[in-house]
């Protein structure tokens, strides 16, 4: 099982930027996926997470409105679209799989996920 992160970069506030997950040797139909970030200093925490097969989605508060978590079946890939960036966004972006289950915890629960990718780096600063 293996999730490949690519798309952050040097952005200015209000700016845009969309990563991108790949993933292999799993079926997102199985997996939940979600989008996590750790900024300097700060705790890892959720972003957008993503239930395919029964078409839930978590957002943060703090991004609600401004991210988009979806979904190329074709090319088993996971996007997130970032619109309207702000400096408190910067931090290294993971992206993060678990199998399916039926759980009471929230989809985004840090805890939940055991496949991890390498980050990626998201700086919005002028």
């Amino acid at each position: 099982l293996q999730v490949l992160e690519s798309g952050g970069g040097l952005v200015q506030p209000g700016g845009s930027l969309r990563l991108s997950c790949a993933v292999s040797g799993f079926d997102l139909d199985y997996y939940f996926i979600g989008w996590f970030r750790q900024a300097p200093g700060k705790e890892r925490e959720g972003v957008s997470c993503f239930d395919s097969s029964a078409g839930s989605r978590y957002y943060a508060d703090s991004v609600k409105g401004r991210f988009t978590i979806s979904r190329d079946g074709t090319k088993n890939t996971v996007f997130l679209q970032m619109n309207s960036l702000k400096s408190e966004d910067t931090a290294v972006y993971y992206c993060a799989a678990t199998v399916r289950s039926r759980t009471r915890r929230s989809l985004c629960d840090i805890e939940l996920y055991n496949t991890w990718g390498q980050g990626t780096q998201v700086t919005v600063s002028y």
